[in-house]
């Protein structure tokens, strides 16, 4: 009678379970604290997924996206719920899900939220042998904590960073939170990338890399990461209505920098309000409604605090050596956008 054969570890579990035991005893774990880490950390990498996506034809996210995109997400729920960042979804046609033994499931998309930036999509046939992950928090992350990422489908890795630290993030792209999480080193496929504690608790979710992870104008490169503690009072929200309250607000099609205490407009979008009201590349914004604006923060927030994202807003900026007024109609973001189907 023949031996059974040993089950062979593939070597993306293998790595995992190397890495979580190394990320245990940087984290000072030992004994019995440690064997707990390394298993949290695990099954917390078995849940990572890849997530490949295809545009809808004419999708106007595809000038800055593209129409074939790819990243990672993280499974969330009990029911193929997965938890990654909206950009990759938006306007999306084709979704599938690619699991870490390098399965590919189809999906459809449940929610995409404009003010946190997250995304939701749910595999149609069942993730059978994957937990969910705990949704953790970093309130009690000091700089200097280690955290493991993790990327899925065909490149899928592990990388152990670390807190740089905790502070609002404005992007470029009429964007705004005001906790973000900044670690270091980057990883370079951020995309939908979940970051976990030690306990394998799911701590963030990967948006972008940046230059200065410090904030302080120092050249260290690392990535910025939407914690889901803004997911946890609006995810009941997002699974009944695909958006959250918040997701409804004005929308100029501008991307913008901040510049020497100066909110500077670097492109309009075509056919958007703003290019409609004749704001223009270089035109330096001074004030929203009257109120001076030297940040992008103050400029979105001023921007976003009326009762409704149609509501007329007036511009003071200065084209050249002129100061104009220009009034804009902006338009609810998501109006403008193919739904995905399932929102």
């Amino acid at each position: 009678m023949a031996t059974p054969a040993a089950p062979i570890l593939s070597w993306s579990r293998a790595w995992a379970l190397l890495f979580a035991w190394c990320a245990a005893c940087a984290w000072g774990a030992t004994g019995g604290s440690q064997q707990a880490s390394v298993e949290a950390l695990t099954r917390a990498h078995a849940a990572v997924v890849g997530i490949s996506v295809n545009a809808t034809e004419g999708a106007r996210s595809a000038d800055t996206l593209g129409r074939e995109r790819s990243g990672s997400g993280v499974v969330i729920g009990p029911d193929g719920l997965v938890l990654t960042i909206g950009y990759l979804m938006l306007e999306a046609e084709n979704i599938q899900v690619v699991t870490q033994d390098q399965r590919t499931l189809p999906a459809r998309a449940v929610a995409y939220d404009l003010a946190t930036g997250f995304g939701l999509v749910r595999t149609l046939l069942p993730l059978r042998g994957i937990t969910p992950v705990t949704l953790g928090s970093i309130a009690d992350l000091q700089p200097g904590d280690a955290l493991m990422a993790a990327t899925g489908g065909e490149d899928s890795d592990v990388l152990l960073t670390q807190v740089v630290g905790k502070r609002p993030f404005s992007g470029y792209w009429e964007y705004h939170i005001d906790s973000a999480l900044f670690t270091s080193p980057p990883i370079a496929n951020h995309s939908g990338a979940p970051v976990f504690n030690q306990r394998g608790e799911l701590v963030g979710i990967g948006s972008l890399i940046v230059a200065d992870a410090t904030g302080l104008g120092r050249p260290l490169p690392g990535n910025m990461f939407v914690p889901v503690d803004l997911l946890k009072p609006i995810l009941p929200e997002l699974l009944k209505s695909g958006s959250s309250r918040q997701s409804r607000r004005p929308w100029l099609g501008l991307t913008s920098s901040e510049r020497g205490g100066q909110v500077q407009i670097v492109r309009v979008n075509r056919d958007s309000p703003a290019e409609a009201a004749g704001l223009q590349p270089g035109d330096v914004v001074l004030s929203v409604d009257g109120v001076r604006v030297a940040s992008l923060e103050e400029f979105y927030k001023k921007l976003w605090d009326r009762a409704a994202p149609d509501t007329e807003v007036r511009l003071t900026v200065l084209q050249g050596a002129d100061t104009r007024t220009l009034t804009i109609k902006p338009v609810d973001r998501m109006s403008t956008m193919a739904k995905p189907a399932g929102i």
